[in-house]
């Protein structure tokens, strides 16, 4: 979830050794609410010299960055509280909610401007789309994979999946260049063939694997990355 939105905010500008810098960021955030939801959901004390250590990677390359980039604080004020919302819904010990969901995709959006800014080669117009096709692509993978796992079975849920992915074909297509509108709508295509692939591998002995769901959005997201690179915005 988190490397195609950094791949096409320097896809929409330019390359810059900072983004090394930004990765790490990324990842030290990531496995310091990970970490956090387990030690709040399961009460496990033992994971605090792992928050800390998470804690003051993050901090460290957070700061320099936003040394560098000072605008990088704009990001931070919605990168904070949505990692926040994330980290505390643990405590509710529910299964995760969309709306948890919709904040880790908040936090993953953010990593578009934040490498546009750190590139050196800003440009609004081209990081907008891009933060609007990895929105897109972020949402639809979460559809997606819901309706073949957690809501496996709900064809309303399916065919919202499928709309969603409808919409973002026919906005790729008024807005972005043609492959883009080709990219999307063989996204929708996988959201509409994916259920009926579940419902047909439920009636044999092994039914669908998550691991499979797994390797078509992989299949999927490099295609957004390839598609990102090879006609840029």
């Amino acid at each position: 979830m988190l490397a195609v939105p950094l791949l096409l905010g320097i896809a929409a500008t330019a390359l810059s050794p900072w983004h090394v810098l930004l990765v790490v960021a990324t990842i030290a955030g990531y496995l310091l609410v990970a970490t956090a939801r387990a030690s709040l959901r399961n009460g496990r004390r033992d994971l605090a010299p792992s928050l800390a250590v998470y804690g003051a990677a993050f901090a460290v390359t957070a700061t320099v960055l936003v040394v560098v980039a000072p605008p990088l604080l704009l990001a931070g004020f919605t990168a904070v509280p949505a990692g926040l919302l994330v980290a505390l819904d643990s405590r509710s010990g529910r299964p995760r909610g969309l709306a948890v969901t919709g904040a880790q995709i908040v936090l993953a959006l953010v990593l578009v401007p934040a490498a546009g800014i750190l590139s050196g080669s800003w440009d609004a117009s081209a990081v907008t789309l891009a933060t609007a096709v990895a929105a897109g692509y972020l949402v639809g993978t979460v559809l997606v994979v819901r309706s073949v796992i957690r809501e496996r079975g709900n064809r309303d849920f399916a065919g919202v999946s499928v709309a969603f992915h409808v919409a973002c074909t026919i906005a790729a297509i008024v807005a972005l260049p043609l492959p883009y509108a080709l990219c999307f709508g063989g996204l929708a295509c996988r959201a509409a063939a994916l259920p009926l692939v579940e419902r047909r591998a439920a009636r044999g002995a092994r039914g669908l694997r998550p691991v499979h769901v797994g390797m078509v959005e992989m299949v999927a997201s490099v295609a957004v990355v390839v598609v990102a690179f090879a006609v840029p915005l």
